[in-house]
């Protein structure tokens, strides 16, 4: 079969399109035909070099297909079926993963990074891992929600703890933990304040749902918020891009605010003035990925219609040094996704 691998670190040319080995399931997996795959910022840090990636390894976490073999202990499962994947792994051994809180399990993996992933015409996975797709999504909708919905779906509910009314600031509307953070606090009932830095992303942001839209590189985002809201700070901050954000983000939290941080795509290196820590009684909060409960929850929001996938733009596997550029120069709005043909 063909595949998108790794053997080394490095730019765009270490990207190859390329044969490998056919799959095999085990007794408890599945062989899943991919008909569509997500990319991820992800993809790009594990190409550039996080550490402790085996390689050579095949990219991608998000994926939705058709099961075309299954190992002999799976049961709830048949061969044809259209299924998504769950792309997290857990040890299913620990005291967390036994007491049904796989985020906290010092055994996590996921898809893509610390084993070959899903850009690839088949993959061997799990059956805890694999999900019957929503019959109202294409297989390109059905593999552009997974990881950034369970993502935003954890640092809104799980850490963050949003309730009914409160105001929710989001960074990057056309990103894919953006658009899905969203729909997410819409969804359980917050006033969302977003930023997008283009015309066409600032009004996505309003499509989905957002009540209060701004430009990030032309306005003064503090005075802006300030102003809408009366004076008062936010009471919840969505943050992901790092560097560039973060003294904007820690001035618009209001008291008792919570910033949640998941990513660092402008660089991770930043300054915390301890006094408004402490006098505004705030909290900051790190979050990664998310738990088996919260892409259940996600799923169970996207059939209910309250939230849905966005698709920005299709690549063909072949042309995936084309499909890292364009993510990496911030042009989607939503979610790129990869075609094996």
């Amino acid at each position: 079969m063909q595949a998108i691998r790794i053997h080394k670190h490095g730019g765009k040319e270490v990207l190859n399109y390329e044969s490998v080995p056919s799959p095999k399931p085990k007794e408890n997996e599945v062989i899943i035909k991919i008909k569509a795959a997500a990319m991820n910022h992800l993809d790009i840090w594990v190409r550039r070099g996080v550490p402790g990636v085996p390689l050579p390894m095949i990219l991608g976490s998000d994926g939705a297909g058709v099961i075309t073999e299954i190992g002999d202990s799976v049961t709830k499962f048949n061969v044809k079926d259209e299924v998504c994947i769950q792309p997290l792994t857990f040890c299913n051994k620990c005291d967390y993963c036994l007491n049904g809180k796989e985020n906290y399990c010092h055994q996590i993996g996921i898809l893509g990074e610390t084993q070959d992933g899903t850009f690839c015409e088949y993959v061997a996975i799990s059956d805890r891992n694999v999900y019957l797709k929503p019959n109202h999504l294409s297989f390109e909708e059905t593999a552009a929600f997974p990881l950034t919905a369970q993502t935003a779906y954890t640092m809104l509910v799980r850490r963050a703890k949003i309730e009914l009314g409160e105001t929710v600031f989001v960074w990057g509307a056309g990103s894919g933990v953006g658009t899905m953070a969203i729909q997410i606090a819409k969804a359980k009932g917050c006033n969302v304040i977003a930023t997008g830095g283009s015309e066409e992303k600032r009004t996505h942001a309003k499509n989905i749902g957002a009540d209060f839209v701004l430009d990030h590189y032309n306005e003064n985002i503090v005075d802006r918020v300030k102003e809408y809201r009366n004076g008062l700070g936010v009471d919840v901050i969505i943050e992901h891009p790092g560097e560039a954000t973060w003294e904007t983000s820690m001035k618009l939290l209001g008291k008792g605010g919570r910033l949640v941080t998941c990513g660092a795509t402008t660089g991770p290196k930043v300054k915390i003035d301890i006094r408004h820590l402490f006098s505004k009684q705030q909290n900051i909060m790190g979050s990664t990925m998310g738990d088996v409960a919260a892409f259940a929850e996600c799923l169970d929001l996207i059939l209910d219609r309250k939230i849905k996938p966005i698709v920005d733009k299709s690549f063909l596997f072949e042309e995936i040094r084309e499909a890292h550029d364009y993510l990496e120069n911030s042009s989607q709005i939503g979610k790129v996704i990869l075609l094996p043909e």
